[in-house]
């Protein structure tokens, strides 16, 4: 997930029945792009295709692909709903480095159940159940981050739920915008009752990418948290520092007119820094805690810091084309003593935990909604920043 995507969520399949697409072997229903989306039923994977860079321009094709290669590990699941990432966009652009075209993104996943492996013991056929942005991890009992409840940091077998090749010939991971979707069952949440499907699916990526590091770094009574770039990973930020019991929750970003947004979402205070130029020095040294979801070279990553109180920790989750970060002055850090790091996503009982909390607090983020077949449109909307604040 990166800084500054907006919330949008497809809904798939249902938007198929609704259209009543799946009466006999072949339908067709017209995408957003002038083509027409033919689909299927008698083949079990078939989704939006990106071929090339231009994919990201509203370019994707409706076509069929070969899942990974079953095995008794697995989980296939017919997918209801697939949050739209920031991470689509660099993927289906290339944008992180050369994408095995053709590609399905898509990693943000609820739907249901229709076949689970004979090894996965928490997952039960129509269960209801989600998959984020990771497919696999090695998993063996000697891997210090899979053996520690780290295994989104796993340096061994990571595999990606789009755009990964899995090891010996078990094939390509595909994401979801598509009719299903194959992945470990370790991988696989089941999506607790009380939580609707459509808020859930963003929390399987956007989500956890803001909830893991601020639960692993404090955030809770006594502690005042920054968020930095309140888009999509910005507002689920603002949602669970206020959820986890934060004193105060302080909103910073460029534009002075998210701020009514921003206080509505919960924080107890906005920092606009397009409209107060000194906002670095008013408001210097106020903040235990900052989760910074911008992906810039350009940010101001020295005023960020100055943010900080004496022991102060800034973690960076938002993750720019080529992974260039504006450089850090050593006296900063020096003379304020503080902690700099970075977070990847989750791992699985962390998203387990973050789902339950969500559910107990009726947690509810600004979504909103489009059917699948208007896939192209909403991705060219995610590009644009129309989108507030996940889709």
């Amino acid at each position: 997930m990166v800084a500054g995507s907006t919330i949008q969520v497809l809904s798939a399949w249902r938007s198929f029945q609704s259209a009543k697409l799946w009466r006999t072997s072949y339908e067709k229903i017209d995408g957003d792009n002038g083509s027409s989306i033919h689909i299927n039923v008698r083949a079990s994977h078939q989704g939006w295709l990106g071929k090339d860079k231009d994919s990201v321009q509203g370019k994707m094709e409706w076509g069929q692909f070969e899942p990974k290669k079953w095995t008794e590990d697995d989980v296939d699941i017919e997918i209801s709903h697939c949050g739209i990432c920031g991470s689509d966009l660099h993927m289906l652009s290339s944008g992180w480095g050369p994408t095995p075209y053709p590609c399905v993104v898509g990693h943000e996943i609820i739907g249901k159940a229709v076949k689970v492996g004979s090894n996965v013991k928490h997952v039960k056929q129509g269960d209801r159940v989600g998959v984020g942005a990771q497919a696999r991890s090695c998993l063996q009992p000697d891997c210090p981050d899979c053996s520690n409840g780290i295994e989104n940091h796993c340096h061994r077998g990571t595999v990606n739920t789009y755009g990964s090749v899995y090891p010996g010939d078990e094939g390509k991971s595909y994401g979801g915008y598509a009719t299903h979707n194959r992945t470990n069952g370790h991988f696989v949440m089941n999506i607790p009752d009380g939580l609707d499907s459509a808020d859930a699916a963003p929390m399987l990526c956007g989500g956890i990418t803001v909830y893991s590091p601020l639960k692993r770094y404090g955030c809770g009574p006594g502690k005042t948290v920054g968020i930095v770039g309140v888009g999509g990973l910005g507002h689920f930020g603002v949602l669970f520092a206020k959820a986890l019991g934060a004193d105060k929750v302080v909103g910073i970003s460029r534009k002075a007119e998210k701020r009514d947004d921003v206080l509505k979402l919960g924080a107890d205070l906005y920092i606009s820094t397009d409209e107060d130029k000194d906002w670095a020095k008013h408001n210097a040294q106020s903040l235990d805690l900052i989760i910074c979801t911008v992906s810039s070279a350009k940010m101001p990553l020295d005023g960020y810091l100055g943010l900080l109180k004496t022991h102060g920790t800034f973690i960076q989750v938002g993750a720019p084309d080529g992974g260039e970060l504006p450089p850090i002055n050593a006296f900063t850090l020096l003379s304020g003593g503080l902690k700099v790091g970075g977070s990847g996503i989750g791992a699985p009982w962390e998203i387990k935990e973050m789902l339950q909390l969500a559910a107990d607090k009726k947690i509810k983020p600004w979504v909103q909604k489009r059917p699948m077949k208007e896939a192209n449109k909403a991705v060219v909307d995610m590009v644009d920043g129309k989108a507030r604040y996940r889709s």
